[in-house]
């Protein structure tokens, strides 16, 4: 029998009408994109299924959208499909925002909670640094050493910090733009594969993003957290957690600190994790996870088809 870890995409991830099909097909995910609205009282759901594109990308709406769509895939899987969730699945983990979706996935808060969290760390990430000062580069085909030493080095000209290990030789790095260039041209020198600026308005996971992680530490203060009744793997430690505390204080540091993916597909394999199923849009966290280990199977859940393939799998 397989042994499961869910997974939940981050911020990239998303398009125009992601979870639409689902929605259409399913009260059980008509009800989330309705909880997500309420919460935030706005019609979130009208941006994801019809756009445009940039108001959808936009930080402070692609973060609570991308967890409504998990979130979705996941109720019509339990509702409909009748998974139980504790009882089937062994671990949960998030990329960046989709921590948030794990931790609710797992009902260490609601959707409604999850939202409001994630649309004020949207909007406190994007105020953190001023347009244009901050940006992110993707290096490809580099070790972690190698992406160590092109941020020390880039430095120079700049702060420059590793802000994921996503595993399969890509390192995205985050900082100051004058380092970030610095470090695609050091990349280049070295003969690293690629270097590549990322399309994205602040340089998220780094030292910059101090402010946001000082307001989202006062609301995740307040917030409601209970034990997961599926334990998370969280960004910052690679490690399993269920404690409330300890996931709260991972969130708060997760807004300056390092995702860990690659690190934390090794311990789920670790616990005995032999296939992983991406919850919501996309595909690229079955991507990254075949890349790290290809003696595990990937999947990704996303549309009516993708459900009930899943649950004739079972």
């Amino acid at each position: 029998m397989a042994v499961y870890a869910f997974t939940f995409p981050g911020q990239g991830s998303q398009s125009v009408g992601m979870g639409q099909e689902l929605a259409a097909a399913f009260p059980a995910a008509r009800a989330v994109f309705q909880e997500v609205d309420d919460a935030l009282g706005e019609h979130l759901s009208k941006t994801i299924f019809e756009g445009p594109l940039e108001t959808l990308t936009s930080t402070e709406n692609a973060q609570p959208a991308l967890m409504a769509v998990s979130m979705a895939v996941l109720r019509v899987l339990e509702l409909d499909g009748g998974l139980d969730l504790a009882g089937r699945v062994t671990l949960l983990a998030g990329h960046s925002l989709g921590e948030y979706a794990a931790l609710a996935a797992g009902r260490a808060f609601d959707v409604a909670q999850a939202a409001k969290l994630l649309r004020l760390r949207g909007q406190a990430m994007q105020r953190a640094v001023p347009a244009g000062e901050g940006g992110m580069a993707a290096l490809i085909g580099v070790t972690l050493a190698q992406a160590e030493e092109i941020c020390t080095r880039a430095s120079a000209e700049g702060s420059t910090e590793i802000a994921n290990d996503n595993g399969g030789g890509q390192i995205v790095i985050s900082g100051k733009m004058a380092g970030i260039d610095a470090a695609i041209t050091i990349a280049k020198d070295m003969g690293i594969k690629r270097a590549l600026k990322l399309p994205v308005s602040a340089p998220f996971h780094s030292s910059l993003m101090k402010p946001a992680e000082d307001v989202m530490a006062e609301a995740l203060g307040k917030a409601d957290i209970a034990t997961p009744v599926v334990p998370v793997i969280a960004n910052v430690t690679a490690e399993r957690e269920s404690d409330a505390d300890t996931i709260r204080l991972n969130l708060v540091q997760q807004v300056t600190g390092r995702v860990r993916w690659r690190e934390s597909v090794a311990t789920m394999t670790g616990l005995g994790v032999d296939t992983f199923v991406e919850i919501g849009a996309g595909k690229v966290l079955s991507g990254l996870v075949r890349r790290i280990d290809p003696e595990v199977s990937a999947l990704s859940i996303g549309t009516p088809a993708d459900v009930e393939a899943f649950l004739k799998s079972l």
